[in-house]
């Protein structure tokens, strides 16, 4: 779908979504527990859909009603001699939680997936499965693994992605013995691992983390039935709060101010910004590239670091976005892990812009267009993590062109 962003001021009082990171992690918790308890204020995002649909697979039922999930009881069982499906589409959260999960209880299964998630890679997990014995091939749409996780001493690379840690950690619990889970290297993302361990802690679930940066998580667990509510995404409410940058005049509202969401910083990111020409690492909060760039564009310019794994994402988010910020005339520098944007007075586009199949692209490129005035083509990607980004965004006013 194409859509014209006219040129407008922002205004008003926007609510924040509710956290993607938050809903996944609640949601398959709360589905481990096996008794009846409900996950309310969750968005049914393409992402999270993908999640759900892997719950069910798995044996789970639950119903939706008026944004809450409600599970009913089940006894987790073994799949048995049949290859069990497990449909992933695009979600990265998805694929890395569910394949250590559906490990522990042992079995056939084929994750499948969109070709550009497929090759994203679990490398992570490929190196446990050699150790382990499990067979595991990989096609150009899904992922075929066979076996069970067994306890053991676990030795992960950190620097890759803190969602091969969360997986283990949901799964390691629910094995037939004691595992110690090792961070190797610098430790990407920390905060989502912290926000892991809390809502395991929520549910039930015993660990204890040692000064080395070891996990010792007891095997044989049992996660208790917990109600629980998805906290405001601070990650997807950067996209309203750029809005502020622009001469809007924007509320935000539905924020919890001691969340563990590392995302939360970006109001100090956007501070610095808009005071002069930062150096700002985002290593720690990678989802914030795409606003941090279109951002940095518009205001003072930015030395932007730690950006290597943008590259791997829905799309390659440096690449792509840069592409699309040329459009308005920036000017760049690009390292192996930075992104060097200058200082420069942008203009409109004069030929549609391109969301690359990425919601966090088309969000930061509608959001500057706002200044401008444009036209963008594939904004159906919102669905994939905010699926009601543009009724927010014409909740400030500003005026939007949908054209099939």
């Amino acid at each position: 779908m194409k859509r014209y962003i006219h040129k407008g001021t922002a205004s008003g009082t926007v609510t924040a979504p509710p956290s993607k990171s938050y809903a996944h992690r609640l949601i398959l918790a709360a589905a481990l527990s096996g008794e009846r308890c409900t996950v309310s204020h969750v968005e049914l995002s393409e992402d999270i859909k993908a999640t759900l649909e892997c719950v069910r697979a798995l044996g789970h039922s639950f119903t939706i009603k008026d944004g809450s999930v409600t599970f009913e009881p089940h006894t987790a069982t073994s799949n048995g001699s049949g290859t069990m499906v497990m449909p992933c589409n695009e979600s990265g959260t998805t694929l890395r939680f569910m394949i250590p999960v559906a490990l522990a209880l042992g079995g056939s299964f084929r994750f499948t997936g969109t070709p550009r998630l497929i090759s994203r890679g679990i490398s992570i997990y490929e190196d446990i499965f050699r150790q382990q014995g499990i067979t595991c091939i990989r096609n150009i749409d899904s992922i075929e693994i066979s076996g069970r996780l067994r306890p053991s001493g676990f030795s992960v690379d950190a620097s890759i992605s803190s969602q091969f840690i969360s997986g283990l950690l949901f799964a390691l619990p629910i094995v037939g013995g004691d595992s110690n889970l090792r961070l190797e290297g610098r430790i990407e993302s920390r905060m989502y691992i912290d926000m892991t361990l809390s809502i395991l802690s929520m549910f039930g679930i015993r660990f204890n983390t040692i000064s080395d940066g070891s996990i010792l998580i007891p095997g044989n667990q049992t996660y208790k039935a917990t109600d629980a509510r998805v906290e405001g995404d601070w990650s997807n409410a950067a996209f309203p709060d750029a809005l502020n940058l622009m001469g809007g005049s924007v509320t935000l509202q539905g924020l919890n101010e001691d969340s563990l969401q590392g995302d939360s910083r970006y109001r100090e990111y956007f501070n610095a910004l808009k005071c002069g020409t930062p150096q700002i690492d985002i290593s720690q909060q990678i989802d914030l590239g795409p606003i941090l760039f279109a951002m940095a564009a518009y205001l003072n310019g930015a030395v932007i670091t730690g950006t290597r794994r943008l590259r791997i994402k829905e799309s390659d988010r440096v690449g792509e976005m840069l592409e699309e910020l040329a459009r308005f005339g920036a000017e760049f520098t690009v390292g192996e892990n930075s992104v060097e944007i200058r200082k420069k007075t942008l203009h409109k586009p004069s030929e549609p812009l391109h969301g690359h199949n990425d919601h966090r692209i088309v969000m930061a490129l509608s959001i500057l267009l706002t200044a401008f005035g444009g036209e963008i083509e594939g904004t159906e990607a919102v669905s994939k993590s905010f699926p009601s980004f543009f009724d927010m965004l014409r909740s400030t006013g500003i005026e939007i062109t949908d054209y099939a």
